[in-house]
């Protein structure tokens, strides 16, 4: 048996880490970690591995940085009409080429113009390996208002003293807390400002997360997600309570869910409250909110166990979607029983409008444009081929985009071309193509 604390190379070689750790990060450091098995290496030598390779992971990423500005530009470009906005297509470019959403792909060319322009000595400390990309992002984005504010240069370069000592002993997000509290110290005025513009941010999402779970994100003012959070904890003190005295009434065994759990169901209590009361209002595309789940008919009657499929986020339980299934309204799907591509709906004809649309909005699901998950109930119902142009009212020729890739694609200079099974092709105004297949019904979008 091997012990693997004694070293499997010569002690020469041990050493060779220590020095590829202390060497300045270049393409040269960089294949010569790449040649090496961290295996074969002592549990001391293989953290020294991990540390040099992420400083030359620093280095790549300082290349990263121009690359994004190559494309993007130094400076946002502006609106060149009512129907677009900063940086429209610059953003989409690097969201299609990365594989990323647009706030994403927004955020990484927001981060690249601010080391590239405004902070040398963190972007020179990311480029020697000193800091890592994590910690250069937050330095960036935690620095990027008050540079808007027209803070005093001489106090950037102390923010960024102040940030880049912190940085070799603490996390990125100790990291962006010492430079919000430098800020605060040294631009008492740019920082109020900041904080009155960071009002006109809040927002509700959601991210769909593994084992049936998603995570629902409320960024608000401190003294809104107070209230919000004291009106949660309220109803789970006040349903914990009411759970105690019942069994103890009734001997039956007490309420077995923690304070977290209670917390959460609380809050699904207040929404479902709301929106049970207001059933017949807020209606988008003609419709009622409504939660969408696909389930095939052996599994709804118990003979099969085959997983449901939520909109927006993806399969759950069979146990789950029948218990989703006791009090819902159905409509009948056909699909392609090889491709599960949504065919049909169960009418015969598109007549009703409310009927075509109804069809476009269970097969696209979401925004038909790359990479986008905007719901396809708050999306804009888009015909392809403009209809001025002779474009027909049909499913082949008719979609569901976002209002801003709607736009896009109306004076943005993106075109699109739409087929039969839902399936699409885009083309940037720089000429790059990218396909976006059909989505079965059977699968998150």
């Amino acid at each position: 048996m091997i012990n693997s604390n004694v070293p499997l190379v010569a002690p020469d070689e041990e050493n060779f880490i220590i020095d590829l750790l202390n060497a300045p990060a270049s393409i040269e450091v960089l294949t010569k970690l790449i040649e090496i098995d961290p295996f074969k290496l002592s549990r001391p030598r293989r953290i020294d591995y991990l540390a040099a390779l992420e400083k030359q992971s620093g280095w790549l990423q300082a290349h990263l940085q121009k690359a994004i500005i190559a494309v993007a530009g130094d400076e946002p470009t502006e609106s060149e009409n009512l129907f677009s906005g900063v940086d429209d297509f610059e953003r989409e470019e690097v969201a299609t080429a990365l594989r990323l959403s647009a706030g994403t792909a927004q955020i990484k060319i927001d981060v690249a113009r601010t080391l590239n322009q405004h902070l040398p000595n963190v972007t020179a400390a990311l480029g020697a390996g000193e800091i890592s990309a994590a910690h250069a992002n937050v330095i960036a984005r935690e620095v990027e208002q008050v540079i808007r504010q027209g803070i005093d240069p001489e106090k950037i370069i102390e923010i960024e003293k102040a940030a880049i000592a912190h940085a070799e002993f603490h996390t990125p997000a100790q990291v962006a807390n010492k430079v919000r509290s430098t800020i605060a110290k040294l631009a008492p005025q740019e920082f109020e400002e900041v904080v009155n513009k960071a009002f006109e941010t809040r927002k509700v999402e959601i991210y769909p997360q593994s084992d049936g779970m998603s995570t629902i994100l409320a960024l608000l003012p401190a003294v809104d997600a107070q209230t919000v959070f004291m009106a949660i904890e309220k109803i789970a003190r006040t349903d914990f309570e009411n759970a105690d005295e019942k069994s103890k009434n009734t001997n039956i065994e007490s309420d077995i869910r923690t304070i977290d759990m209670k917390r959460a169901d609380a809050l699904t209590k207040l929404a479902s409250q709301f929106l049970n009361s207001t059933v017949s209002e807020n209606k988008t595309h003609r419709r009622p909110v409504t939660l969408n789940l696909t389930l095939d008919l052996p599994t709804l009657i118990g003979l099969q166990n085959n997983p449901g499929q939520l909109a927006g986020y993806g399969a759950i339980p069979a146990s789950i979607a029948r218990e989703l299934a006791r009090d819902a309204k159905w409509r009948r799907f056909i699909t392609d029983p090889v491709t599960g591509n949504l065919l049909d709906f169960g009418r015969e004809s598109y007549e009703p409008p409310q009927a075509l649309i109804d069809f476009l909005i269970a097969r696209d699901r979401t925004c038909r444009f790359p990479g986008c998950r905007q719901p396809a109930h708050r999306a804009d119902i888009d015909h392809a081929q403009a209809w001025e142009d002779g474009g027909h009212t049909s499913a082949q020729n008719l979609g569901v985009l976002c209002r801003r890739h709607h736009l896009l694609k109306t004076h943005g200079g993106w075109k699109l071309t739409s087929n039969a099974d839902g399936s699409c092709k885009w083309i940037s105004p720089l000429g790059k193509e990218y396909f976006v297949p059909a989505r079965r019904i059977d699968e998150v979008a």
